[in-house]
């Protein structure tokens, strides 16, 4: 399959939801800036992270800062304002906010945050070029219920439905409140960004409303998640407020609902390299909103 922009045709080297699931190679590196290259990750770091897909920083931010972006996400999801707009996802039992996009754009302390050159210095390293924010958000997740996010593989998705020709995109989930064991925590298949799965079933139309609160499609099955847990097992992470995990775009992920009393809230931004701009969905009938799949393709400075 291609898709088309304005000047090229894309070859699609990861096919997807189509009448079948598939396991396909990696066919694009995890490191993508050359070895040697300074910046924040040591090298035994960046080694990791091409072996597991993922980077887990004990303090990324200190406790100051924690409580300012702590209050700013707790200032954002109180307005009125900001839950009657279109970026802000609300819990389909609770009807609380669940996230809101677009962060960086909404609130000039969260910019502050994706320009530190802790986060995008970082961002830079691991893919080799400039970036750009592909997506950005709050993630809210209150204690007494609080719903998980379902396994998937964010690339699946935003190849498909955003049209990101190649695995040149980095995530950084940075905790904004302690991460037990028990409040709902990230889960990822150490090892599994090596193998695209490419999921069964066709996009609906307008797919985004109803998988912002409760993924469906792209989503695996539980045969194939089974057998990839089993050849990669399953790392929880945990962590004090302040504490972060950089991961690869084509990690197995997910999260539990959280039934605890303790909140599990985090700051999410998705770094993308200027040099694997969006073309047209791959899998989908039209793009997302811009919200969630960014156009402006301009380097972050």
């Amino acid at each position: 399959m291609t898709t088309t922009t304005t000047n090229t045709t894309v070859t699609d080297l990861y096919p997807s939801r189509g009448t079948a699931e598939v396991r396909i190679p990696r066919k694009d590196p995890v490191v993508w800036g050359a070895p040697g290259t300074p910046g924040p990750i040591p090298g035994a770091d960046l080694e990791s992270f091409d072996r597991d897909g993922f980077l887990a920083i004990e303090d990324l931010i200190t406790d100051d800062e924690v409580k300012v972006y702590r209050d700013e996400l707790n200032r954002l999801i109180a307005d009125p304002a900001i839950r009657a707009d279109e970026r802000s996802i609300v819990e389909p039992k609770s009807q609380e906010i669940r996230s809101v996009f677009e962060v960086h754009k909404i609130s000039e302390v969260f910019a502050s945050l994706v320009r530190d050159e802790r986060v995008v210095g970082r961002a830079r390293q691991i893919l080799g070029s400039d970036v750009y924010v592909h997506q950005s958000r709050i993630n809210v997740k209150p204690g007494f219920g609080a719903s998980g996010f379902y396994w998937h593989s964010d690339f699946e998705t935003w190849h498909a439905e955003d049209g990101l020709p190649n695995m040149r995109t980095v995530s950084v989930s940075i905790a904004l409140t302690e991460n037990f064991d028990t409040n709902g925590g990230l889960m990822i298949m150490p090892g599994s960004h090596r193998t695209f799965l490419a999921c069964e079933g066709a996009t609906p139309k307008d797919n985004y409303k109803k998988s912002l609160q409760m993924q469906d499609a792209g989503t695996p099955s539980n045969e194939a998640l089974t057998e990839m847990a089993s050849e990669y097992g399953i790392r929880l992470f945990t962590g004090r407020a302040g504490s972060a995990v950089w991961f690869d775009c084509n990690c197995m992920h997910g999260s539990g609902d959280n039934i605890t009393p303790f909140p599990r809230s985090n700051v999410f931004i998705v770094f993308n390299s200027v040099e694997n701009q969006a073309v047209e969905p791959f899998a989908a009938p039209v793009r997302r909103p811009e919200f969630i799949g960014a156009r402006d393709f301009t380097p972050v400075r």
